[in-house]
């Protein structure tokens, strides 16, 4: 029997106002990813993997997804945060710049979970994501970005970011499909 490298699944900055320049646009392709994430979420909880999500702060600076929640909820986003939000169960971290790792404790938290790969969904996947997939390889985790669980403002951005990802961070971003 082969040892599966113990994973852990990011969701970056789904809990989001999205009312900042191109933000609609980014809205508009968000909605397309919720179904996948979900799914790829499902599978981390029926395999018993950790589920981490990782978001903007929104000056609040407490790690209290209820009240990021409650700042972000607006009449565009609302079915999006209703769908997406973190379960009792999961971790939730916030981030004071683009990289989930950047001035957070997600890599000690990797670390006593013995995570070894990371599964990186969310927003946005020319910045946010892309940075933060760059810092989990610097940092020698394995790396899988399912190309149908990451939106960016533009589908050429997010083309390129998903190519970066494959090519320099030997990152798999085959679609997330349900077994």
């Amino acid at each position: 029997m082969t040892n599966q490298p113990k994973r852990a699944l990011l969701i970056v900055d789904m809990i989001n106002d999205f009312a900042f320049p191109h933000g609609s646009l980014l809205l508009q392709h968000t909605t397309s990813i919720i179904k996948p994430i979900l799914q790829i979420k499902q599978q981390f909880k029926t395999d018993n993997n950790p589920i981490i999500y990782v978001n903007d702060h929104y000056n609040l600076w407490q790690a209290d997804f209820q009240k990021i929640i409650k700042t972000c909820r607006n009449e565009k986003n609302t079915d999006i945060i209703d769908k997406i939000s973190p379960d009792k169960d999961d971790f939730f971290l916030i981030k004071p710049k683009y990289s989930a790792f950047y001035g957070t404790a997600l890599n000690t938290l990797l670390h006593h979970l013995n995570v070894t790969h990371l599964t990186i969904t969310g927003i946005a996947g020319n910045i946010c994501v892309l940075f933060t997939a760059n810092d989990a390889y610097m940092r020698e985790y394995t790396l899988s970005v399912p190309q149908n669980g990451l939106a960016s403002a533009s589908p050429q951005d997010n083309e390129y970011a998903l190519l970066m990802m494959k090519h320099v961070l030997k990152a798999d971003i085959s679609p997330y499909h349900p077994n």
